[in-house]
């Protein structure tokens, strides 16, 4: 059968292009590949295979389409995420500001061969040369004569045609909607609670399960007594859970969940006091007594470690330096801190389940599900729901698992709802580091040598044996300081700390990285009588990016103006490669040491911008989590416990504290760089930076709490 016949008798499939059509069929007349499809109604049907978890990500996704197949923007939808991964093309995850960078040409493409083929349809139906022909905003016009024609009145006839190897993408100077503020797809249904979360999800039948889990890394129950649980009204069934590990065997990734009790009713409710009334004995285990995490950290400070960057002679410039600088820079476990706590519905049936979620990983999920279910992975079906923050967060699928083991024990479909509590005390946290920094300075107050060593439990461990010793998210920000040092010595100390759950959190290691550095950076500028600002500009003259950004935000900033009595300016990059990202932070310091963020002005380069809104958006909620975490953010343990649980001992930014921000796009053409990390990592050291020339006191320990009041 031929490529022609093949259409013909199968209709609603469309055409195939260069990208396998995954999952199930796509409906409607015109549906030329997987992410795409034209109805005779003129709306344009879009597939995208991300998660939205306030990002806008979907929009600036369906604008790279939009853009090469001029559609008119009023008419394009987006329909619901692929729910077979397994079938899907590639593998589908959001996180690590990627979702623009690893979509740009196939999605670019994709819009550009739907273009392609209704242009040949309507050149045909006119008989016309397609180079007479243009389109634009949904539409196709000949420019010899006043023939028109929309893409729904073609789309017929193009779904019947052959499909373009290598259709031509744009030149970026002829771009009508990338690059302008466009208003996103999503804020309707937000506005109009139509919007459905994972915590929203309503499935006929469903119960909702609460869990009881044990309060200690690895802790296990002994035993426990159900029956005042079971007495209560609502109350349907309790489900003890044993804990699974999060590698399985050789490597492979396990389901991951910790032991505990469910109890599962009506409504959240009834499973809640049900859980309340639960008696559970608890095996603790080895990890009971595991405690004051600073002291092992810095215990292991004297250790030397696995190298991971190595330029010239660090250690002898050191020793003949005219001047040597020395500190050492913490920083403490953080939560995610979602404003949707994790949940999960699942339904298990004998022969397929169902799963909706508020997941940034769906393969990994549908993975999960299966091995929770017993059954095959195309049997399982992800319904991605909009997130409520995931941060890296929702990339770990424990939640997932809970819910699929619970509805197949119940056989029923459940929902499992996190309480903040369980959220905060039960989550996978960015890991503590402990860090000792030297540098040096010759007779000329000129910098010669830096050295960076980094004590901290790594998060790729989980994952199998570190590649070399090394664990690169750790080094992020750190091996590959920009600045112009003829020697530079990094190193690592991977701490075992077992039982810790750690995961990625927004930026990684680029978030407690770029403090250190930015902060040490500051501290060797007073060291050598110089202005912080003028000194990173002479040491990144061969860094154009990072120059050009720095310089952007300072300007912007008015750096070397005066400022209010009491208030102080502090400078910062960081790179979340290759976006480049500088801040400068206005604070002042109450006689109480309450600390006062007056003003954060941003500066990004991105290289080509999608949308100014979204990047905007993006950038300033960057700065409200850096804020948050700099300011108050600590996980503590104590006796294997988290102490932490809500937001009264876990707070984040608050509408009163919130500072103005500003943010500026470096024009660029530069390689495309995401969005979504880039301006957390330099808030922190920006105003810390703030802090010392305010108040002459620097901080080399987060949270800042109160200045004058840190241990």
């Amino acid at each position: 059968m031929d490529r022609r016949h093949f259409l013909q008798v199968t209709g609603a499939v469309g055409l195939v292009i260069a990208f396998r059509i995954p999952g199930r069929r796509r409906a409607g007349p015109f549906a030329p590949n997987a992410w795409l499809q034209v109805g005779t109604d003129d709306v344009v049907t879009l597939t995208i295979d991300k998660s939205e978890m306030g990002e806008g990500n979907h929009t600036a996704l369906a604008m790279l389409i939009a853009e090469e197949l001029d559609a008119d923007w009023t008419k394009v939808k987006i329909g619901p995420v692929p729910d077979n991964p397994a079938g899907w093309s590639r593998r589908m995850s959001t996180g690590g500001s990627t979702s623009v960078r690893t979509s740009w040409d196939i999605l670019r493409k994709a819009g550009a061969t739907a273009r392609a083929m209704l242009v040949a349809a309507a050149a045909q139906t006119w008989g016309a040369d397609a180079a007479a022909c243009s389109t634009q905003n949904g539409t196709v016009t000949h420019s010899g004569t006043s023939h028109r024609l929309t893409y729904g009145q073609l789309a017929q006839k193009a779904a019947t045609l052959p499909v373009p190897e290598n259709p031509p993408l744009k030149d970026p100077k002829d771009f009508r909607l990338l690059g302008t503020r466009t208003h996103r797809l999503d804020t309707p249904s937000k506005v109009n609670g139509t919007a459905q979360f994972g915590i929203d999800v309503r499935v006929p039948g469903m119960l909702v399960a609460s869990i009881e889990r044990s309060p200690v890394f690895g802790g296990k129950v002994k035993s426990f007594d159900a029956t005042g649980a079971k007495a209560l009204p609502g109350v349907r069934h309790v489900v003890q859970l044993d804990a699974t590990p999060w590698m399985g065997e050789q490597g492979a990734w396990g389901v991951g969940t910790e032991s505990g009790v469910a109890v599962v009713a009506d409504t959240y409710w009834q499973a809640v006091q049900g859980r309340r009334a639960l008696q559970i004995a608890w095996d603790e285990g080895p990890n009971a007594t595991l405690g004051d995490i600073r002291a092992k950290l810095a215990a292991l400070g004297g250790q030397s470690g696995v190298t991971a960057r190595k330029d010239g002679d660090a250690a002898a410039a050191l020793t003949g330096a005219a001047k040597k600088i020395e500190a050492v820079y913490e920083v403490p476990f953080l939560h995610h801190a979602t404003m949707e706590p994790m949940n999960c519905t699942a339904h298990v049936r004998a022969d397929a389940c169902d799963v909706w979620a508020p997941t940034q990983n769906q393969t990994r999920a549908q993975e999960v599900a299966a091995e929770a279910a017993g059954l095959p992975k195309e049997n399982v079906r992800i319904h991605t729901t909009l997130l409520g923050g995931g941060f890296g967060g929702r990339l770990e699928s424990d939640f997932v698992a809970e819910a699929v083991r619970i509805s197949k024990a119940a056989s029923a479909p459940v929902k499992v709802i996190w309480s903040r509590e369980d959220d905060t005390k039960h989550g996978f946290y960015r890991p503590a580091t402990y860090n000792r920094l030297g540098a040096a300075l010759d007779a000329q107050n000129k910098p010669i040598a830096w050295t960076h060593h980094i004590v901290a439990p790594p998060i790729l461990l989980k994952f199998g044996p570190l590649q070399n010793g090394i664990d690169r998210t750790l080094i992020d920000g750190a091996a590959n300081v920009p600045y112009a040092f003829p020697n530079v010595f990094v190193d690592q100390v991977a701490a075992e700390l077992p039982g810790i759950p750690l995961g990625f959190w927004r930026s990684v290691g680029a978030s407690q990285n770029a403090f250190v550095v930015e902060c040490f950076m500051d501290e060797v500028a007073a060291a050598a009588g110089r202005d912080p600002y003028e000194l990173r500009r002479e040491l990144l003259q061969s860094k154009p990016r990072h120059l050009r950004t720095l310089e952007l935000a300072a300007t912007k900033a008015g750096w070397g103006t005066p400022l209010p009595p009491g208030h102080g300016r502090g400078i910062a990059i960081a790179e979340w490669e290759p976006t480049t990202c500088a801040e400068v932070a206005e604070v002042s310091v109450a006689p109480d040491g309450t600390v006062r963020v007056h003003r954060v002005v941003c500066a990004v380069d991105c290289g080509p911008v999608v949308n100014p809104d979204t990047l905007e958006a993006q950038l300033q909620g960057g700065v409200v989590f850096g804020l948050s975490a700099a300011l108050y953010g600590e996980i503590t343990i104590e006796n294997g416990r988290v102490k932490q649980g809500n937001f009264n001992d876990y707070p984040v930014l608050r509408l009163a504290e919130m500072p103005v921000v500003e943010v500026h796009i470096v024009p660029s053409t530069d390689a495309l760089g995401g969005i979504g990390e880039p301006s957390v990592p330099p808030t922190a050291p920006a105003v810390c930076n703030a802090i010392f020339a305010a108040t002459g006191k620097r901080i080399r320990r987060l949270p800042i709490g109160k200045v004058g009041e840190l241990p």
